[in-house]
């Protein structure tokens, strides 16, 4: 019986920073591969391969040209898990060819980080440190002028996918009343899951705790400007976990700067971020350098759901782990592909 065949082409990301020993043991079960690591596969590499392989699994360019040679080609995983446009979607939709990408990996770690920032930004934790090590600290009642508790605090998420549900389940216990605002996801699944769905204006304008996990598309690319961030209540916490491109930076950096609200960013328009830049200078603003996601038990996830769905797929079944790209918003994504892990 003849093996699948696989190629197997993962950069950016290393095959031992995304398949452990056993998932790297059922990946090898799965047929005969073809593997390049350390850079994109040449061309030539892929061209001499293409027409005989059943699944591709990395972020190789597939546009309609090669795509018309990959006669046995069932399913595309690009485990960089965005969906970019170094692929024909149109010719996969007409022809059958999955395309997935293994993004929800990083769902629960970003959720949990997610989760501290925003107790931090409540609490004043960072802050009250920075300050007893340069001993200007406040003790008891005074050391907690402006904190608030998450406990109960009505919470605002902006876009309700795979990061949000996760911190919505991890947020659970305080208790919060949440509602949400995500175009994309119908009134009726947020309310099956207990959330209130609502316009931005009345997220922004209610909520004490804002989420942001919009991802980017063509149309929402700095939808949160001036005239959002100025319907946030004084004193609220607002957290951009999602990408810099849905807000107006600069303005967003003012609000913070001002005192309008406190917040924290894991995204920036530009990583890294250059060394003599503001946003490393403004009081009430929370830094990460984009590595809520980046945790090893996260990258490994990649691996095991790659693994699940190519696995259904080898056996003529339908992929039920990874997301889909959907015909009719794959070429509104606009998220930018990563350049090293």
């Amino acid at each position: 019986m003849t093996r699948p065949k696989i190629l197997l082409d993962p950069h950016p990301r290393p095959l031992a920073s995304i398949f452990n020993a056993a998932t790297r043991k059922r990946l090898d079960a799965l047929g005969d591969f073809i593997t390049h690591e350390g850079s994109r596969m040449p061309d030539a590499m892929v061209d001499a391969h293409i027409a005989d392989v059943d699944l591709v699994i990395g972020q190789t360019r597939l546009h309609a040209d090669r795509l018309v040679k990959a006669k046995k080609l069932r399913a595309i995983i690009d485990v960089e898990t965005n969906f970019t446009d170094a692929i024909d979607y149109d010719y996969c939709f007409r022809n059958g060819i999955h395309v997935l990408t293994p993004g929800a990996a990083f769902a629960d770690a970003v959720a949990e980080s997610a989760l501290g920032m925003a107790i931090d930004l409540a609490r004043g934790i960072t802050a009250a440190d920075r300050k007893m090590r340069h001993g200007s600290e406040s003790y008891g009642l005074d050391g907690n002028v402006d904190s608030f508790h998450l406990m109960g605090s009505a919470v605002g998420l902006v876009g309700y996918g795979d990061l949000a549900r996760s911190l919505h389940r991890l947020i659970a216990p305080f208790n919060c009343p949440i509602k949400a605002y995500d175009p994309w996801v119908p009134d009726y699944l947020m309310q099956r899951n207990g959330v209130a769905p609502a316009s931005l204006d009345e997220v922004l304008s209610t909520s004490k705790v804002i989420f942001v996990f919009a991802g980017v598309t063509a149309e929402n690319q700095g939808f949160l400007g001036r005239r959002e961030f100025g319907l946030i209540r004084p004193g609220s916490a607002f957290l951009l976990m999602s990408r810099a491109a849905v807000v107006d930076f600069p303005v967003f950096l003012e609000f913070v700067g001002k005192g309008r609200f406190r917040a924290a960013t894991d995204v920036f328009p530009v990583e890294p971020v250059p060394q003599g830049d503001p946003v490393r200078s403004i009081e009430g603003l929370l830094l990460s350098a984009h590595r809520t996601g980046g945790m090893p038990e996260a990258l490994f996830d990649i691996g095991r759901q790659t693994v699940a769905d190519a696995e259904l797929i080898l056996k003529g079944l339908p992929p039920v782990v990874c997301r889909k790209a959907q015909r009719e918003t794959v070429s509104r994504l606009r998220s930018k592909p990563i350049d090293k892990t």
